[in-house]
């Protein structure tokens, strides 16, 4: 049963939708928690006392790591990906 048993065509359709939309939101709060998980990471490695600018090392070290963490992440979900698909067959 999928919980929808008693709801008419139009209030399933809504139904589906709004999950849809939960779903978006859901994708949208794990990826902002990310970024604040990048933030901290980084800048704790990278920026040694807080300034009115970033200097030339600081500004590197944090393109790097943000970068490693992208590059990480997207190893992941690929190995994930691959295991499931692999999974399903």
């Amino acid at each position: 049963m999928d919980g929808f048993d008693n709801l008419s065509a139009s209030e399933k359709a809504e139904a589906t939708q709004l999950q849809r939309m939960i779903a978006v939101e859901q994708q949208k709060a794990q990826f902002q928690a990310q970024v604040h998980s990048f933030t901290d990471v980084c800048w704790d490695k990278c920026v040694d006392t807080p300034g009115s600018k970033l200097d030339y090392r600081t500004e590197t070290c944090l393109v790097s790591c943000v970068e490693r963490f992208i590059d990480t992440t997207l190893s992941i979900t690929n190995r994930f990906t691959q295991m499931v698909q692999k999974g399903t067959q």
